[in-house]
Formats: structure tokens, C-alpha cells, sequence
């Protein structure tokens, strides 16, 4: 094997092994918001390590543009889609998303 080869094994292998702690982390947790934690390394870490497989084989190929492509697409909309999935898991428990007069809002403390 070459050390190209070594290389994108080693990116794959990874990105892997991120991808089945996510899913075990979605299984083993007992609520969906807890759950929702482990989604963003399987859609923020695990697509830069294939990209950088891809990269390391195809370069400015077609398939390695694509491949970052979908890359940054993932790491730009992954937040939002976990927004929305957390207001309608919240909706859909409690009736609105927004919090009720007795819960306490977390807010980080301005500088």
C-alpha cells in the first residue's frame, strides 16, 4: 500500500468509526433532545474526513469538488435543520415551541 492509499484509509476509517458513535449515542440516549446532540459530528465531522479521502484520490476532479460541496453544504444547514427539528419535537410535546411562563430560559451572559 501506498501512502496515499494508507492516507484515505486511515480519513475513512474515521470517519467511520464517528459515524458509529453518533448511532450509538442516538440509541443509547433516552431523549430526542439529547439525541439530536449526536447528529452534528455525523454531519459536521464524518463529511470533512470522506471529503479529505476523496481530495487525497481525485483532487480538483469532479468528484472532489462535489464532494466539498456537499461537505460545507452539510456544515452550513446542519444547524438549522437541528433548529427545526427541535421546535417541532417541542410543538408537537408541548403545543408551541415558545417557552411557558414557569420555565427558565437559559441565556448566555453578554461580555
Amino acid at each position: 500500500m501506498s501512502g496515499k492509499q494508507v492516507l484515505i484509509a486511515v480519513l475513512l476509517g474515521g470517519a467511520a468509526l464517528v459515524q458509529f458513535l453518533c448511532v450509538l449515542g442516538v440509541w443509547l440516549m433516552p431523549h430526542a433532545y439529547d439525541r439530536l446532540h449526536f447528529l452534528t459530528p455525523a454531519t459536521s465531522v464524518a463529511p470533512w474526513l470522506v471529503t479529505g479521502a476523496v481530495w487525497t484520490r481525485e483532487a480538483m476532479a469532479h468528484q472532489g469538488i462535489m464532494a466539498l460541496l456537499v461537505a460545507v453544504f452539510m456544515l452550513v444547514f446542519q444547524p438549522v435543520i437541528t433548529h427545526a427539528t427541535i421546535r417541532a419535537a417541542r410543538t408537537l410535546e408541548l403545543g408551541d415551541w415558545r417557552p411557558r411562563p414557569n420555565e427558565t430560559v437559559h441565556r448566555k451572559a453578554s461580555a
